[in-house]
């Protein structure tokens, strides 16, 4: 296997145990607490996770094999049924939709790396770059939600919080 999709894999697979040890140890407070106005929660973070894994990325992968264009994706777009689940619901769900994409990944064969077809914005994308960004995009929403989580901890550490201010989420002005 390809040295890439092994490292894409890793990265997919550990991401859905992070996410079930953080909802299942941190309390729902400040789980559902955004950072600041107008910035995601970590529950938010979670919520447009399992959007994505379900309406996203196997979607686009598939498309991506039987050499179909990728049609627009609103990440903003609300999901009600997102909405009324608990944390702990989002985790299992991120989870089992993430099993399935990963079923799906393991498939893949070298030379399946350099398909190609267009995206709506970006043009031309191979499936390699597409790969590359299913892994940043779990990275990117995750650590958005720790430093999410992280804000409280950070006003309250006193003359230390200056060690964190390049995680500091400062309110849009």
């Amino acid at each position: 296997m390809n040295t890439m999709l092994e490292r894409v894999l890793a990265v997919l697979s550990t991401t859905p145990e992070r996410w079930q040890r953080l909802v299942s140890t941190l309390p729902n407070d400040l789980l559902i607490r955004p950072p600041a106005a107008g910035e995601w929660s970590a529950r938010n973070c979670l919520q447009h996770l399992v959007d994505a894994e379900r309406a996203l990325f196997p979607v686009r992968f598939r498309a991506l094999l039987t050499g179909q264009d990728f049609s627009d994706f609103d990440p903003n777009e609300p999901h009600p049924d997102l909405a009324t689940q608990t944390p702990e619901q989002l985790a299992a769900a991120f989870a089992q939709h993430r099993q399935e994409s990963l079923v799906l990944i393991q498939q893949v064969k070298d030379e399946d790396l350099e398909r190609t077809v267009q995206h709506p914005k970006f043009g031309t994308v191979t499936l390699a770059q597409f790969l590359h960004t299913w892994a940043a995009h779990d990275l990117n929403h995750t650590i958005q939600a720790e430093r999410a989580l992280m804000q409280p901890f950070m006003l309250g550490c006193g003359p230390w919080r200056a060690f964190f201010l390049d995680h500091e989420i400062v309110p849009p002005m």
